[in-house]
């Protein structure tokens, strides 16, 4: 069938992914699209046919950014149903998502750097009024381009959006809009149910031409109108003559931090769960006294985050930990100190949390954990041990690998 056949077809469908904040509902998801994983998703994916028809993509990134379900369980059934070679396409896409976790992880002052710049920006906001009416009107979805409007008001409404549609979104609040592409990522991050510090702030910087130096990715009219099959074609109302943003800052490279080992776990500690990786249970060689769970969902942003992650995230993080105590965002020394005395605990184990807000609350707590006499073990899964040490270049370099660490990680190709 030919490709335009097969997009006739496929906006025939409604689908609506069900964004239910459990473990289940992410499974329920991969089964529903798993069969689409090959041909389908490698001639179909680059289209936005609406929030109502994703039977061509995956629609799987909230379920992974929690670790509600991991990228082995999902390469796990893919692989066993295409193979490598038939769902390549798809294949790289989970990589790419590992690639952004991998070098932020390695370059962790771009994080640092971002969020400086955000507060920056965020100041002249309160001082420039052009720029705070112009922030306002894209925020609210009232610029007149009525594609990006659209965008706007699903990703709100939704806690989701289309990656190309992210693409093109980001490009025009640059570039049209002529936006600090720091607020444009804030914007994001507050809003998606996957939003993430690396992919989130990394495709933001590449988009702007900072991240692969000189090469911004440009939102054109004709593209917009052909990947959204003819439903948005905004002609004369975009730049394209464009100049990539900059980055001032020469980011050096780190080594990657080491983790404890499961040898190294007591009999006795408490489980910390956080929203980085809520099923970090299972990587346990045994069970703890306790477990609690904590959010950090607020350090996303200096501003109010959206409903819909928020409640995801809370949700979510509920439904594991189960009968369980769970910290709000602000308080983590004082109730994990508490509970490590409740429970006559001096280890706390959680899972490794790449540079975020997780990473910074825990580093934040440490030093009173400390000083009360409780460590903190980190464990970090064998997918990202294996995978990011390949994430210090460019992602094409890690591509080229992918085959030999799925290898590694036990895959037979």
């Amino acid at each position: 069938m030919k490709t335009k056949d097969l997009i006739a077809e496929l906006t025939t469908r409604s689908e609506i992914p069900n964004f239910r904040p459990d473990r289940a509902a992410g499974l329920a998801r991969l089964a529903t699209f798993s069969g689409r994983a090959g041909d389908i998703y490698d001639r179909c994916r680059n289209y936005d046919l609406g929030a109502d028809k994703r039977t061509n993509v995956s629609a799987l990134s909230p379920w992974i950014r929690h670790r509600l379900i991991t990228e082995v369980e999902v390469l796990e059934v893919i692989l066993g149903q295409h193979g490598f070679q038939a769902a390549e396409r798809f294949v790289h896409e989970i990589f790419w998502r590992t690639y952004f976790k991998g070098w932020l992880e390695q370059h962790p002052k771009v994080w640092t750097a971002y969020q400086a710049d955000l507060r920056g920006q965020m100041i002249s906001v309160s001082k420039d009024r052009r720029l705070a009416a112009n922030y306002e009107q894209a925020m609210d979805g009232a610029t007149g381009i009525d594609c990006f409007d659209a965008w706007v008001g699903e990703l709100v409404r939704t806690g989701y959006l289309h990656n190309h549609a992210r693409m093109w979104f980001a490009s025009i609040w640059i570039f049209t809009l002529q936006l600090p592409w720091t607020l444009g990522a804030d914007f994001f991050l507050r809003h998606l149910i996957d939003g993430d510090p690396a992919s989130n702030t990394l495709a933001w910087r590449w988009v702007a031409g900072i991240q692969t130096k000189g090469r911004p990715y440009i939102a054109r009219a004709s593209n917009i109108n052909k990947f959204t099959n003819q439903k948005f074609c905004p002609v004369h109302q975009l730049e394209t003559k464009i100049v990539s943003k900059q980055d001032p800052l020469n980011h050096l490279r780190r080594s990657l931090p080491d983790v404890a080992q499961a040898e190294d776990i007591p009999p006795e500690f408490l489980l910390l769960v956080t929203e980085d990786d809520m099923q970090i249970a299972e990587e346990l060689p045994h069970p703890p006294i306790a477990t609690i769970g904590a959010l950090a969902t607020e350090g996303r942003s200096p501003m109010e985050i959206g409903d819909v992650p928020k409640q995801f995230a809370a949700n979510a993080l509920s439904n594991v930990c189960m009968d369980h105590h769970i910290i709000n965002d602000n308080a983590w020394s004082d109730k994990l100190i508490e509970d490590c005395k409740r429970n006559q605990a001096k280890t706390i184990v959680t899972s490794y949390a790449p540079i975020g807000p997780t990473s910074t609350a825990i580093l934040n707590a440490q030093v009173d954990l400390k000083l009360a006499g409780i460590q903190v073990l980190f464990l970090r899964r064998q997918f990202d041990t294996i995978a990011w040490p390949h994430a210090n270049k460019g992602f094409f370099a890690m591509k080229k690998n992918v085959p030999a660490i799925l290898e590694k990680l036990g895959f037979k190709l």
